[in-house]
């Protein structure tokens, strides 16, 4: 049998641990899911501020000038808030690297449930 394969319950497989520190392997993913996060939302961002102003709706740099309603810092704050709870995820997620969340997603079914 391959040493790639050999697990212990709730560590990470050999295959995955690519950086031999589970701790360091969980700092990169974090990294990486924010580097993804914060890549689409530019990208968004700057498509959707460039339509506006193209079709007329916004002046150029008026995005910049943006202050929230009460409503509208509610959202924004619920939706920090939920990216926050994303990457905490990462960092405290335990299991193999197969499934590492499977514990957390069984938890999180049986709360609902009940």
């Amino acid at each position: 049998m391959s040493v790639a394969f050999v697990r212990e319950e709730g560590k990470l497989t050999t295959e995955f641990d690519y950086l031999r520190d589970r701790q360091v392997s969980k700092l990169l993913d974090l990294v990486l899911q924010l580097a993804t996060e914060v890549h689409v939302s530019r990208q968004r961002e700057r498509a959707l501020e460039a339509l506006l102003v193209r079709h007329g709706v916004l002046k150029a740099g008026e995005v910049d000038q943006f202050r929230p309603s009460e409503d509208e810092a509610q959202v924004l704050d619920r939706e920090k808030n939920g990216l926050t709870n994303r990457l905490i995820r990462i960092i405290t997620e335990d299991g193999p690297a197969e499934h590492p969340l499977r514990r957390q997603w069984e938890d999180a079914l049986n709360s609902k449930a009940e």
